[in-house]
């Protein structure tokens, strides 16, 4: 190699690493002009291109990063995230099970690596979902909450596509795991307490209304519920807002069916929140 040579790929992994593309990009193209035996080149010069939004040619640099090592897991996770990108599900598919065949007998990669595939089977899941296809959306999602068990915003999806297809019991074990996870996160609380009274159970429901009542005095929604469900219980009548209906359950009839809002109305918000607590871009970035 040239000394020339050298100074690009150490200039170009430099400019890489402090996140200044358009330097990185610069240096990286004069080495594919060299020479393309470099699959960290291409796997660099395709993350630029994904970050900018142009997913065809960034497929075409990970290709080319693939075929010059076909172990390299890092290109094969941003090849597989760009196929998803571009709706080539199948394709992102099998080059997960490449990654997953290339392990061995070992865990499941690294948390970088583990983000960023359980981020892919959450965007599988929701296009599953939008497709009307609800128990691939939930195999995908489950396969996303394996891996990360921790993402809150994970389980409180998985929990609702259960309470969805009318099972509250795993509605309702998604929804425990989003509060363990994240004890002080007061909207998964308030899920949780939707859950545990569609399954009849009204005093661990206001238990954890309470509590998210306590962690955020503010909370509208757990006010709404608590409120509706003490007042159903002397048998008065509730003033102030009207309390927001369930979507399944026989014991959250009591509450007022009328309402125009409902429990998913207030996941939307919930899930979006949770996203943000986690917050996808910092948990796919590597420690």
């Amino acid at each position: 190699m040239d000394d020339r040579l050298k100074q690009l790929l150490v200039l170009g992994r430099e400019h890489y690493e402090r996140r200044e593309y358009d330097l990185a990009e610069h240096a990286l193209r004069q080495i594919i002009e060299k020479t393309d035996r470099f699959a960290d080149v291409y796997n660099m010069l395709g993350v630029i291109l994904h970050e900018r939004g142009d997913f065809l040619a960034a497929e075409a640099h990970f290709e080319r990063a693939v075929q010059l090592n076909e172990h390299y897991t890092e290109a094969l996770l941003n090849l597989a995230v760009t196929y998803n990108d571009l709706g080539k599900y199948e394709a992102a598919r099998h080059v997960y099970s490449r990654i997953r065949r290339g392990e061995g007998g070992g865990g499941v990669l690294d948390p970088f690596a583990r983000g960023k595939i359980a981020n892919m089977h959450a965007d599988l899941a929701q296009a599953y979902a939008d497709a009307g296809c609800a128990q691939e959306a939930i195999a995908e999602l489950t396969r996303a909450v394996a891996l990360c068990p921790t993402f809150v915003d994970l389980q409180l999806r998985l929990g609702t596509m259960y309470r969805d297809a009318g099972n509250l019991a795993l509605a309702r074990e998604h929804y425990a795991a989003a509060r363990d996870a994240n004890p002080k996160y007061a909207p998964a609380r308030v899920l949780l307490g939707v859950a545990l009274l569609s399954l009849g159970e009204p005093d661990q429901a206001s238990a954890e209304w309470r509590e998210a009542l306590a962690i955020d005095p503010d909370n509208r929604t757990a006010k709404m519920y608590l409120r509706t469900l003490e007042a159903r219980r002397s048998g008065g009548v509730v003033s102030g807002d009207p309390a927001p209906a369930a979507a399944a359950g026989g014991a959250w009839d009591a509450l007022d069916e009328a309402t125009p809002t409902t429990v998913s109305d207030i996941l939307s918000k919930t899930t979006a929140d949770a996203a943000g607590e986690t917050d996808r871009a910092a948990r796919e970035s590597k420690p």
